[in-house]
């Protein structure tokens, strides 16, 4: 996916709220992060921790687990409803109309989310949040399966769902974000801006991938019928693949400093 087609995309409000749909699938299916990230975030020993976007609190809950006190900002009530299943405090707004209330943090992060926020006002907003040498934490999971996995799922999209064949970060994940890099260098708000990687794997069967799959936006839009066509279709092609595949994640985390 081109950066400019990643910019935008915090425009389309349809499909940044169309995973509450999903939302108890989401929760069941969606992988959760690395301790090594985790860790990485702990080193700057954060008490007050913002997750922007939480979802249904899966990096809050890690977080939560470290002894932080996290508050989760999500927009969607579905979504929401299930962090707070999990013990985490969520108020329910997007992030650029969320009211803080004077409340400051010493960390802020975001997984899976951050591309939803419009970039200028996002950063900004962070920024005055965070008390001085603060950090914002970004991360997305990105991964892709062997090369016989991804020829043989990516036959299934060109033939079924052609529209996403050429954007499913699933099996095209996204580059290096030299976008989120300059977007956080803007302004002089922050320093020490850095993208580190933490590169995991798990095995995928039929049951677990259609369900992960499932939950991604572009494809809870495709209409039921082709949907459902493309599910049955890909877990027919792990099926002949020898019923398992192993998928190898690099999860990615843009980090940057307040500045004094």
């Amino acid at each position: 996916m081109a950066d400019h087609q990643r910019e935008r995309m915090y425009e389309d409000r349809a499909r940044a709220l169309s995973f509450g749909g999903v939302a108890s699938l989401y929760d069941k299916a969606r992988p959760s992060y690395p301790p090594a990230l985790i860790d990485a975030l702990m080193a700057f020993s954060p008490r007050r921790v913002l997750d922007v976007g939480c979802g249904t609190g899966k990096a809050s809950r890690l977080l939560l687990e470290r002894g932080c006190d996290v508050l989760g900002v999500e927009p969607d009530p579905s979504m929401a409803a299930i962090a707070r299943s999990h013990g985490i405090t969520v108020e329910e707004a997007t992030f650029e109309i969320w009211e803080p209330g004077g409340r400051m943090y010493d960390l802020i992060v975001s997984g899976q989310a951050w591309h939803w926020v419009d970039p200028e006002l996002g950063v900004l907003k962070a920024a005055s949040l965070l008390h001085p040498e603060g950090h914002l934490g970004v991360f997305w999971n990105r991964g892709r399966p062997d090369s016989a996995a991804e020829e043989a799922l990516e036959a299934v999209y060109r033939r079924i769902a052609p529209e996403i064949a050429n954007t499913n970060v699933a099996i095209k994940p996204s580059e290096e974000p030299r976008d989120r890099l300059r977007e956080f260098a803007h302004g002089d708000l922050f320093s020490d801006i850095e993208a580190r990687t933490f590169p995991w794997e798990t095995s995928y069967d039929r049951a677990s991938w259609t369900e992960f799959i499932a939950t991604h936006s572009d494809h809870v839009r495709l209409p039921e019928s082709q949907r459902r066509a493309l599910l049955d279709a890909l877990g027919d092609a792990i099926d002949a693949l020898g019923g398992t595949m192993t998928y190898h994640y690099s999860t990615l985390l843009v980090l940057a400093k307040r500045r004094m």
